[in-house]
């Protein structure tokens, strides 16, 4: 009904004005590591990240574009609250359906707050929720995704990990299937 379309509405307003936000924030590597006022630590990871980034065009085949090669300060320790459900005792996903991607079992908001909302709505529903604080996510090559502050400083191994994970699905993203998406990237 309205109330339904009113939401999808307000879902792919909050998405646009997140992505937009991030795409603002968002400076070349070289122009951070330049920047006086760039930690030192800062710095020493981004070089490390162009290493791990290059070595992944390099070494794994996985897409040579822009993506990690910029770098944005969110101001805020994730970069979206992703809301997965399922029906009471049961393993079967709740899915939203969205253009393009087609199906997914989560639903990603780039405010906790509204996050909070969808979850509220599906629990009244009589669905089992859960939110997840997600660190990192990729645009599949839409956009050219930047390294964030929410990873940036995380042990190399994990650093790693999840930059080949974002540039795999990239590289292939079947739509309607995130078990295999999230399987093949990893």
């Amino acid at each position: 009904g309205l109330l339904a379309g009113c939401t999808q509405l307000q879902y792919y307003d909050q998405l646009l004005a997140g992505q937009y936000q991030l795409m603002q924030q968002r400076r070349p590597l070289a122009e951070v590591s330049a920047d006086p006022a760039t930690s030192d630590a800062l710095r020493e990871r981004l070089a490390l990240a162009r290493q791990l980034r290059d070595f992944a065009s390099q070494h794994l085949r996985l897409p040579d574009n822009n993506s990690y090669r910029n770098y944005a300060d969110l101001g805020r320790p994730y970069a979206v609250y992703n809301v997965f459900a399922a029906p009471e005792l049961s393993l079967e996903s709740y899915h939203w359906c969205y253009p393009i991607i087609g199906c997914a079992s989560y639903r990603g908001y780039f405010d906790r707050a509204l996050a909070e909302q969808e979850a509220q709505r599906l629990r009244q529903a009589g669905y089992d929720v859960y939110i997840a604080n997600i660190p990192a996510y990729s645009t599949l090559g839409w956009f050219d995704d930047p390294l964030l502050n929410t990873f940036i400083h995380w042990p190399v191994g994990l650093m790693a990990e999840l930059i080949f994970h974002e540039l795999a699905h990239q590289r292939l993203y079947i739509d309607n299937d995130t078990a295999f998406n999230e399987a093949f990237a990893t």
